[in-house]
């Protein structure tokens, strides 16, 4: 009897989905990072350098004795001018920091404008290409703005370089994202390590999912709260810690909400949640009208 032959099945590989070798552009990456790096700090090492060598050497460093620096109003000013030199040096940096990823943001904006929509990953890519670059430098500069001394000019960052428009008022706490494609109202605040997602990757090396988030005027994100790619919290949203919108989510505003994905809260909700009385919301509510009314009248006298 013959021994029965077993033939292995051949694997088919032809349903297999064809997956894009991502373009990791490292020579791009390395390059605007080390312009935009050594850049900024040149400017200002010539604008501090240069009140050393020629104004605080000769008139602080080179007196004869450090009662004179006290007494003589030339050494006096230059030994008082320091931190001002410092500070301006600082600022300096961070506007040239600004201008140059401006520069390079405006560059692939001509060559592919961001638009709403989702960007494939399983081929060849142009969108997804300057989609990548984009992101990467952006990152120096925001961390320098909202890791530094002076966090609030993170809102002139990004609309100075034009990734998104945070308006009057709006206070953008530390984040791993909300930096790009995202439109802030009027005095909102984002709480910290809260996240304006305007995309996601679907999967390992999933499609690309990327639409505007947009913020209504007085929107609260109490913190640790994620906002997916094309939701719009319309004014006067108040979210609660750890409540996230799932894609294109809506509120209708004028509310508190909170869960995962996020849901209206209601009166007996919130006074469980907050621990306080009817009486006590009534309170709040009437010194948020008060507030708000004291706005107009300010802004309508102004006028």
């Amino acid at each position: 009897m013959l021994d029965e032959i077993v033939v292995p099945d051949k694997e088919d590989t032809d349903t297999e989905v064809p997956r894009e070798k991502i373009k990791l552009q490292f020579h791009w990456y390395l390059s605007i990072f080390f312009v935009i790096y050594y850049l900024s700090y040149v400017v200002a090492g010539i604008i501090f350098m240069t009140y050393i060598i020629i104004i605080f050497v000769p008139y602080v460093l080179l007196v004869d004795s450090l009662i004179t620096i006290f007494t003589n109003l030339d050494s006096l000013m230059a030994f008082l001018a320091l931190p001002l030199v410092i500070i301006i040096s600082y600022l300096s940096r961070l506007f040239i920091t600004s201008l140059i990823t401006r520069i390079f943001w405006r560059f692939t904006e001509y060559r592919s404008p961001t638009k709403d929509g989702i960007i494939p990953r399983n081929i060849n890519s142009k969108t997804a290409n300057y989609y990548h670059i984009r992101s990467f430098m952006l990152k120096y500069g925001k961390n320098s703005f909202m890791k530094g001394v002076f966090p609030w000019l993170a809102n002139f960052y990004f609309n100075f370089v034009g990734s998104g428009v945070i308006k009057r008022g709006s206070t953008l706490e530390e984040s791993v994202v909300t930096d790009k494609n995202i439109e802030v109202g009027k005095n909102c605040y984002v709480g910290v390590n809260s996240a304006l997602s305007s995309h996601f990757v679907e999967g390992v090396f999933g499609n690309i999912v990327f639409f505007k988030i947009i913020l209504g005027e007085n929107t609260t994100l109490g913190g640790f709260n994620n906002i997916a790619p094309g939701c719009e919290l319309s004014d006067n949203s108040y979210l609660l810690p750890i409540a996230a919108a799932t894609k294109h989510n809506k509120t209708k505003g004028n509310n508190y909400y909170f869960g995962m994905p996020l849901r209206r809260i209601f009166k007996k909700k919130t006074m469980d949640y907050l621990k306080v009385s009817e009486e006590d919301l009534e309170r709040a509510e009437d010194l948020r009208v008060r507030q708000e009314n004291e706005k107009l009248e300010k802004q309508n006298s102004g006028k």
